[in-house]
């Protein structure tokens, strides 16, 4: 009761601030997604997403050192499949050989420490752009759960620390688990998008690996029959819930500043580590305003990573990892 309680004797300057402060931000809190296209010594930056960069293999080596040396300890690892490579059923993404098991394989030989969670969807593979395969114009869950599970192996035995299954197919993260379990990979984890909703916030992310559902008869035009409608939320309690049971180690939310509720409310429901997706159309959103001058860059960036950790996320994945982690280190 005032005068008592003045709650403004907590925030009287810098070092009481830090002293009482909640939330704390530091490196270890943050994966950064990578973009992967074929070729060598080649790097092209995405209009849509300045700073973030689709690379050749052998400068996304160079630059995970980079990130290992700033603190950063896990990388999302995304391919850019050349065309003449997709096809419906998405067979590429278990090529032992392919961009995405290559691409694991050289970033644990050269640093060997960094944790790698390669994603697990097929719209990269599909000459449609869909995360899963299509018959008759729908999308089919089980076909589609097969070869997910065909390409979860492929990434433990080219030496993934996580497998990270982003498609919203039911009954995935179950498959994935018995088949690594059956395989001798009881050490790899699956870090589940447990909570994607089919948001508009992906665009930018569709542009750097040319995945975006194609325009054509008799395939969906959107992802909203697997991915989650944005006007639910106990929905994706539900969804969280089940692929822990099915045996996720990690569970994710994606989109994330919009949806800082959602992550709360899986918090509060789980008990494994929860994952926040902020995504390239959050992150573009910063830049194209910080380059107006309508925003101070990193002032914004470093409060909304708070925000997501103050909202319950253990790890962010965020376009923002590598300039965040240069001004903590600071």
């Amino acid at each position: 009761m005032f005068p008592l309680q003045r709650n403004r004797r907590l925030r009287t300057n810098e070092s009481i601030r830090s002293l009482v402060r909640e939330t704390h931000l530091s490196p270890n809190d943050f994966m950064f997604p990578m973009f992967v296209a074929e070729g060598k010594d080649y790097q092209i930056e995405i209009p849509s997403m300045p700073g973030i960069y689709r690379r050749s293999l052998d400068l996304t080596v160079k630059e995970v050192k980079v990130l290992w040396d700033l603190g950063i300890k896990a990388v999302n690892i995304y391919v850019k499949v050349d065309d003449k490579l997709k096809d419906n059923t998405g067979k590429e993404a278990w090529n032992k050989n392919g961009l995405m098991q290559e691409t694991i394989r050289a970033i644990k030989d050269a640093v060997p420490g960094m944790i790698v969670m390669p994603d697990v969807a097929l719209d990269p593979y599909s000459i449609y752009g869909h995360d899963g395969i299509i018959e008759k114009g729908q999308i089919i869950n089980d076909a589609t759960v097969d070869a997910l599970t065909l390409m979860s192996l492929s990434h433990a035995e080219a030496g993934a620390d996580f497998v990270a299954p982003s498609d919203m197919m039911d009954g995935r993260v179950l498959a994935i688990r018995k088949a690594l379990e059956e395989n001798g990979h009881h050490n790899v984890g699956i870090m589940s998008y447990s909570a994607k909703y089919a948001s508009s916030f992906y665009g930018p992310f569709r542009e750097a690996l040319d995945s975006a559902p194609v325009d054509v008869n008799e395939v969906p035009k959107d992802k909203k029959t697997y991915q989650m409608d944005y006007a639910n939320r106990i929905e994706a309690i539900k969804e969280a819930l089940h692929d822990v049971e099915e045996g996720a180690d990690i569970v994710m939310v994606k989109p994330g500043i919009a949806y800082l509720d959602i992550v709360r409310e899986v918090k509060n429901a789980v008990n494994v580590p929860v994952s926040v997706y902020q995504v390239s159309g959050e992150y573009a959103m910063v830049k194209a305003a910080a380059e107006r001058g309508w925003l101070d860059h990193d002032k914004i960036m470093i409060e909304q990573l708070h925000c997501i950790k103050r909202a319950g996320a253990d790890i962010i994945s965020t376009y923002f990892a590598k300039e965040a982690a240069i001004i903590l280190n600071k």
